[in-house]
């Protein structure tokens, strides 16, 4: 007995079947997480080296290179990307998506504790951290009032930080535009050069007389005292009373050559909420966490904290991109219950009974709650993918249940009783049902063998999809048959809906069976006509714009600044607030979240503007539109290099850059070429009409003011260099002395020259130095001054040095249209120079490419299916025969709604190619059936006979599938512009499957049978059973 037989003998045990998924499913959904995005680990690690004062090609020559080597030996490297500062390097390391990250991790933290013995003293450790698409900040808060800036920043930094960090999900809060506490000790160089005193003395005292050591454990009477020499000054007063030195037997004190102040680090970052000075809290969440839910919690302790604060200190929510998650999520879920009513009420106007569309459409609680048990089973969120998924499977779901149905209620008009019917519909529909059921599944299985970005994100739109579809399955051989035993009504008294639905399919099939007589007659040229269609709609396709994934309306931009080479935060900061008052004087602006300097890399010429626009209800212009006015009155500002980027172009890139539509690297052997060539390539994209805001991390005319030490007069005097190198090092940049305890905080304190002695070289005449005889000397009078220009940065790609240039798209232009302007200028590239396209642009070209064969090898598995299934190597043919016309309407369609070809797009089709095979299953398997039976003599009279009878079960679930699509299609609310190709794809294919199918599979049908009976002349071959080349195999 199998479990259909159970089922209808037992139907209790299929209600509390159904019961148990509802149940389960509906739990799963009150728990599961929700987010826009699936929490996948991006496969990058990055390592951080500090090395205070190293100008950029020393710190690469010296640290970057030698770890570059020992880390291109690191199992399954994929890239290797660095960056090399004044003071500080990044570097950037890639793996596949199938690496461990964890134990890449390890690999790559043993490989730098290994190499920290030969790196140049004086580096901080480097840090090694991963990177995944939820580094991100979500939200970004800010504080501000009209406060001393030290205790806006102890609020920010000790009262709001630690309470926002502890609510759940939350990973990381971190400051911008909130200078930490020092204690400064300014040296007044006048005043130490009229007492003969050095740096090194000063240093040296706080060293000594400054300082906090454990001293080991005392017994006493049986207990143990652990030891502390509290030897740090207690408040500035004890710590200015600190001696310096001696002379003439009086002490000269740290108050006396400097001034000592409880202050902050130095200024390298400002923070601005709508023009007014803020600082700023960024909210990371963890991984796996629920965004939304993460994003409620900061605005409930907000709300808690807002009253504790000083009367007149605002804490506010300035930017939250959860906002439009939780929108766009809502619009989802609002367009899959649409489609549910849609479907019913399709279902009910084919079905004309009541009774009939319940026990059809009781099909999509059971496979989507099923489908939502699962998901949270294995770890996944309600994202953009899998509910897309599950809207898309929507009108898949009810398919099973119809083709059961409707052959059971064919069995009880004939004269079968409930139970028979029951029994006997659903044996003849299993295999078709299965057939197409596992039509859908193999051409997502090779999604699974996608490694990179976009695979992970499509395999959980996969997962949703196929977990539903085989639910259906599931439901449509046990619970439908079972209702249908207890409850199936064929009353010949059929309600008004009924008998319109009965004749118009009456008339459809008496249309039908006129047209497919001439299609079965004429099979040669119904095969010229399709593959003519086809051949239309790759000609359409190949001239569709290319892209990686549409733009979307958030609500929410971003304003990348950049100012001269050597530009201070300050004077970056002036710039700033005209390109502030422009895009705040905006109707269409709602808050703006304004950044001076950069958090990256202390880059003073660097700024930046987090955009939050009105809803676009409420809007006259798109945030295209918004973007382009931006562009276009921006781009003649003076002095700054300003692009407006569109945030949603982040979804599968999260680098540098990453915003950009068009990114790529020159590589080769000599920089200074690199940098030409780097020059002409923006002026050439500046003019290509093309691109627009072209940019590069090449920051060449840096001012850098190189000493010299006099080697011979220093050693003459005995003056070691490393006493010059320091004294320069504290008079200039400043260097940590040891630490300072206020309140239970530990802070640093930080040495250097006053800032008015320290304006011109000439200003270090007052820095003075012992030499071996113990005179002191003028610092200037053992070294000579060159300034010349330097560069801010040097980059590396893969062990070489690159460049790299980013750009936006101009209007009207589509990525891929950019991204072959970029490769024809290889042709223009002196002789071992390169362009290697990354970022945005490489995603683009590995994931169409990736989705490219992942389609063709879906074909091939579902070939394979159906060969196994059908028990013939030709006739599987005949299934496929509908993929020409679906394709061909999923190109019109697209190009008739002006949509384009991108990641969306392309899994449409995918999807579309498992839609469409489903009609060709019923329609094969019931003429087979036909044949087997002995009920017709040949294959033109078989699929004469079964076309007419099969023409209501595929219109049904042609149209439940396309009408389910429909919602998606229209993109009404946030987040439509990802679903609607997708959906617009799926619905066009499948009214051309679907129509075309009707004849194109007959006429395959019977050309396969004359090719079967070629093979064997004089034979009559039962097409569906077995092939004549399978039965008797050669030899």
């Amino acid at each position: 007995m199998n479990i259909t037989e159970a089922c209808i003998r037992n139907p209790v045990m299929a209600w509390m079947l159904m019961a148990v998924v509802v149940l389960f499913g509906a739990v799963a959904w009150s728990r599961i997480g929700v987010s826009q995005f699936p929490d996948v680990d991006k496969p990058t690690i990055s390592i951080s080296v500090t090395w205070e004062g190293a100008a950029p090609n020393v710190i690469e020559q010296d640290v970057v290179v030698e770890l570059e080597t020992e880390l291109s030996q690191v199992e399954s490297l994929v890239s290797m990307r660095s960056s090399s500062r004044q003071g500080s390097a990044s570097i950037e390391l890639q793996f596949p998506m199938t690496r461990s990250i964890d134990a890449a991790m390890q690999d790559v933290q043993a490989v730098i504790a290994r190499e920290m013995r030969s790196l140049p003293p004086g580096i901080d450790p480097p840090s090694v951290s991963k990177s995944n698409t939820d580094d991100s900040p979500i939200m970004w808060l800010s504080l501000s009032g009209a406060f001393a800036p030290k205790l806006l920043s102890d609020t920010a930094r000790y009262r709001i930080r630690d309470q926002l960090q502890s609510v759940p999900g939350v990973s990381e809060v971190f400051l911008s535009g909130s200078r930490e506490r020092n204690v400064r000790v300014w040296i007044d160089g006048e005043r130490l050069s009229a007492r003969g005193l050095t740096i090194d003395q000063v240093i040296d005292s706080l060293n000594r007389q400054h300082v906090e050591l454990p001293a080991g454990q005392l017994e006493v009477a049986g207990r143990e005292l652990n030891v502390r020499v509290m030897g740090e000054a207690m408040d500035l007063t004890a710590l200015r009373a600190l001696v310096v030195a001696t002379q003439g037997g009086t002490p000269v004190r740290l108050s006396e050559v400097a001034l000592i102040e409880d202050g902050f680090a130095d200024l390298t970052s400002l923070v601005r909420v709508n023009g007014i000075p803020s600082h700023g809290l960024g909210i990371r969440k963890q991984h796996g966490a629920n965004a939304v839910k993460v994003a409620k919690g900061i605005y409930a302790a907000a709300e808690r904290i807002q009253p504790t604060l000083d009367e007149g200190m605002v804490l506010q929510v300035t930017f939250d991109s959860t906002r439009f998650i939780e929108e766009s999520m809502n619009e989802l879920q609002f367009e899959i219950v649409v489609a549910v009513f849609l479907t019913a009420i399709l279902c009910w106007l084919f079905l004309g009974s009541f009774s009939s569309t319940l026990n059809v459409v009781l099909a999509i609680p059971m496979s989507l709650l099923g489908t939502i048990g699962v998901l949270y089973f294995l770890g996944m969120t309600l994202n953009t993918f899998t509910l897309l998924g599950l809207g898309l499977a929507v009108g898949l779901v009810v398919d099973d249940a119809i083709m059961v149905l409707e052959n059971i209620t064919r069995h009880r008009e004939e004269g079968s009783s409930r139970i028979e019917a029951a029994r006997i519909g659903t044996r003849e529909i299993t295999f078709a049902a299965l057939a197409s059921t596992l039509a859908v599944v193999a051409i997502f299985s090779p999604v699974l063998f996608m490694d990179d970005m976009i695979g992970r994100f499509f395999f959980q739109f996969g997962v949703a999809l196929c977990v539903a579809i085989l639910f259906s399955y599931v439901e449509a051989i046990t619970l439908t048959p079972a209702r249908c035993a207890q409850f199936l009504d064929i009353s010949p008294r059929r309600s008004l809906i009924g008998r319109a639905a009965d004749g118009m399919f009456t008339w459809l099939a008496t249309t039908y069976g006129k047209v497919l007589p001439i299609a079965v007659r004429h099979p040669v040229s119904t095969i010229v006509v399709t593959a003519g269609a086809l051949t239309l709609a790759l000609l359409v396709l190949l001239r569709m714009p290319v892209e990686l994934v549409p733009s979307q309306d958030q609500s929410r931009l971003m304003v990348r600044v950049q100012t001269a080479v050597g530009t201070d935060v300050l004077e970056t900061d002036r710039l700033m607030r005209r390109v502030e008052d422009f895009i705040h004087a905006q109707p269409e602006m709602k808050v703006s979240y304004t950044f001076v300097g950069s958090r990256r890399n202390d880059a003073g010429n660097e700024a930046g503007m987090y955009l939050t626009l009105v809803p676009r209800g409420q809007r006259s212009v798109s945030q295209s539109e918004f973007q382009q006015r931006l562009s276009r009155e921006l781009r003649s500002y003076p002095g700054m290099r300003i692009q407006v980027v569109d945030m949603s172009q982040q979804i599968l890139t999260a680098e540098r850059g990453g915003g950009s539509p068009v990114v790529f690297t020159v590589r080769g052997p000599d920089w200074d070429t690199l940098v030409q060539v780097s020059n002409e390539l923006m002026t050439r994209m500046a003019e290509s009409g093309v691109m627009i805001e072209p940019n590069t991390d090449v920051r060449v005319g840096m001012p850098e003011l190189r000493i010299f030490p006099d080697r011979e007069r220093c050693a003459d005097l005995g003056v070691p260099i490393e006493q010059v190198a320091n004294a320069i090092q504290v008079s200039l940049g400043g260097v940590r002395a040891g630490k300072f305890s206020d309140d239970g905080r530990r802070m640093d304190i930080r040495v250097r020259l006053l800032a008015d002695q320290r304006t011109r070289p000439e200003d270090l005449d007052h820095i003075l130095l012992r030499t071996r005889a113990g005179d002191m000397i003028p610092l200037t009078s053992l070294v000579r001054f060159e300034e010349r220009p330097a560069m801010q940065s040097i980059a590396r790609a893969d062990r070489e040095r690159a460049v790299r240039l980013w750009s936006n798209l101009a209007p009207g232009k589509a990525q891929g249209e950019a991204l072959a302007w970029v490769r024809a200028q290889q042709s223009t590239l002196p002789e071992g120079y390169r362009i290697v396209l990354d970022g945005a642009s490489a995603n683009l070209m590995d994931s169409l490419w990736t989705l490219i064969v992942a389609f063709v090898f879906g074909l091939i598995v579902s070939y394979m299916v159906l060969a196994s299934q059908f028990k013939s190597l030709l006739h599987p043919l005949t299934v496929l025969s509908v993929l020409p016309p679906s394709i061909s309407g999923a190109a019109l369609a697209l190009w008739a709604t002006g949509m384009s070809i991108n990641a969306f797009s392309v899994i449409g089709i995918m999807l579309l190619m498992g839609i469409a095979k489903k009609n060709s299953i019923i329609l094969v398997d019931y003429t087979n059936q036909l044949r087997e039976r002995g009920d017709a003599p040949d294959a033109a009279t078989a699929v004469l006979k079964a076309g007419p009878i099969r023409l209501r079960p595929i219109l049904m679930t042609s149209g439940a599938t396309a009408i389910a699509a429909v919602p998606l299609a229209l993109a009404l609310g946030p987040g439509g512009e990802l679903r609607m190709p997708m959906a617009i794809a799926v619905i066009g294919g499948v009214i051309a499957s679907t129509l075309l199918s009707l004849v194109v599979v007959p006429a395959v049908y019977v050309l396969m049978d004359r090719f079967l009976a070629w093979l064997r002349p004089g034979s009559r071959q039962v097409t569906g059973t077995s092939d004549p080349v399978m039965e008797h195999p050669p030899g």
